[in-house]
């Protein structure tokens, strides 16, 4: 009677965690900062964790649209002032290249001027660099998987904006002549507008006054071929 062959040990499978399921790829990351050592220390947090790996880091913008378009990254970290190609640039260009990298905006500054044309530029989130550790994973995590992220403070800004203050109303045809000369450059002082900038920074939703040039454009209040007052 012949004897049964062995049967060899069952191996597991590449890529299969020890308890049958399948392994997780980790998150690709590119980040974007123009300086090296805030590079290094988001390179070295996301380091420390498997869940996650950083294809690469760029400098400025132009660089990140380049190193995004070859290596392929889930997220991108993107810093928005650095010189050169600033970030909101090469978020522009980032989908008119067609990258399917969400584009996680990570900064200091959470002014109108600064959150609105991001998002509307494409950007998936918005956070601020004083975020802690743990809200950052937990972004980068939501933003591969599609989700919108954005900090406290940047979500009240958004709110707010589409909160009309009691009371608000239209802008005044004088409050109109003061945003024309407020995009022309005219300062407080030469226009004598400092009290019509405050109740159209109410009526508009804004806090300065670049905001509330860019939020004039925004509505069509203004136009690029909006005369110069003298």
């Amino acid at each position: 009677m012949s004897r049964p062959e062995a049967v060899p040990p069952t191996q597991p499978m590449a890529g299969a965690t020890g308890d049958g399921g399948a392994a997780e790829a980790p998150i690709k990351l590119l980040i974007v900062d123009d300086h090296p050592v805030v590079r290094d220390g988001l390179s070295a947090m996301f380091a420390r964790d498997p869940e996650f790996e950083v294809l690469g880091e760029a400098a400025d913008g132009a660089e990140a649209v380049r190193l995004a378009l070859a290596l392929a990254p889930d997220v991108i970290l993107m810093d928005l002032r650095m010189p050169g190609m600033d970030g909101l640039t090469a978020i522009t260009e980032l989908g008119k290249q067609g990258s399917a990298a969400r584009v996680l905006v990570l900064t200091t500054y959470d002014t109108d001027s600064h959150v609105l044309p991001a998002i509307e530029a494409g950007a998936t989130g918005y956070l601020l660099k004083d975020a802690p550790r743990a809200e950052l994973l937990r972004a980068v995590r939501a933003a591969a998987r599609g989700e919108a992220v954005l900090s406290p403070s940047v979500a009240t800004r958004l709110m707010s904006r589409f909160r009309a203050p009691s009371g608000a109303g239209p802008l005044s045809h004088r409050e109109l002549e003061v945003l024309e000369l407020v995009a022309g450059g005219t300062t407080n002082r030469e226009a004598t507008v400092k009290t019509h900038l405050l109740n159209i920074y109410a009526k508009l939703g804004v806090s300065d006054r670049a905001a509330a040039v860019g939020e004039a454009f925004n509505r069509g209040l203004l136009t690029p071929d909006t005369p110069e007052r003298p």
